[in-house]
């Protein structure tokens, strides 16, 4: 348990019914008349759903302690991703839904944070960017070098994407992997 007054950003809170939700932002609000209250942004843990709350200060609410852990990609094993701590070497298999969108990112040997919650994998958390190989693309025309267009490309994950014009198969590029924007090629 903890205390509206203790609030931080990231902590992760249980409400309602023993879900998950993270502070994404909060705010404490002493108006001239009446009682104090915290304005706070929370996020859902597993939907990713956003949503205003205000608490009355010094409320008590539960926290819930997630365990955020280091860990790399090893394989598939059907329709599970396997993980491997890098300290136990202890693997954990996680099932496509709680991997999300990190899916179209993952290769073996990429490190990745496993969030857990009494032994349930919540969300694996990936770099914000990663570098990736481009596996097929349309060769570019003379003529397109310059700013501008862009085209699809698929990934070595098999995740396509938007790419500028310039960049043929079997280049390095980063890729964002929130929006899954291109962000520059890798220099080697």
């Amino acid at each position: 348990m903890a205390s509206t007054n203790d609030l931080k950003n990231g902590m992760v809170l249980k409400l309602e019914g023993g879900q998950l939700w993270s502070v994404v932002e909060f705010q404490h609000v002493k108006p001239g008349k009446g009682p104090a209250f915290v304005r706070t942004k929370l996020k859902n843990v597993l939907s990713g759903k956003v949503v205003d709350k205000t608490f009355n200060a010094g409320v008590k609410v539960e926290t819930a302690t997630v365990d955020k852990r280091g860990m790399q990609f090893s394989y598939m094993d059907g329709d599970y991703f396997v993980f491997m701590d890098m300290d136990t070497y202890d693997q954990l298999h996680v099932d496509r839904k709680s991997v999300g969108d990190a899916a179209n990112f993952l290769i073996e040997g990429f490190e990745a944070v496993v969030a857990q919650h009494e032994g349930e994998v919540l969300y694996v958390e990936l770099p914000a960017a990663v570098e990736l190989t481009v596996q097929e693309t349309e060769p570019g025309v003379q003529g397109d070098r310059s700013t501008g267009g862009t085209k699809p490309a698929v990934l070595e994950t098999g995740h396509q994407i938007q790419v500028p014009l310039f960049i043929t198969t079997g280049e390095k590029i980063k890729v964002d992997t929130r929006t899954s924007d291109y962000l520059g090629r890798v220099n080697s």
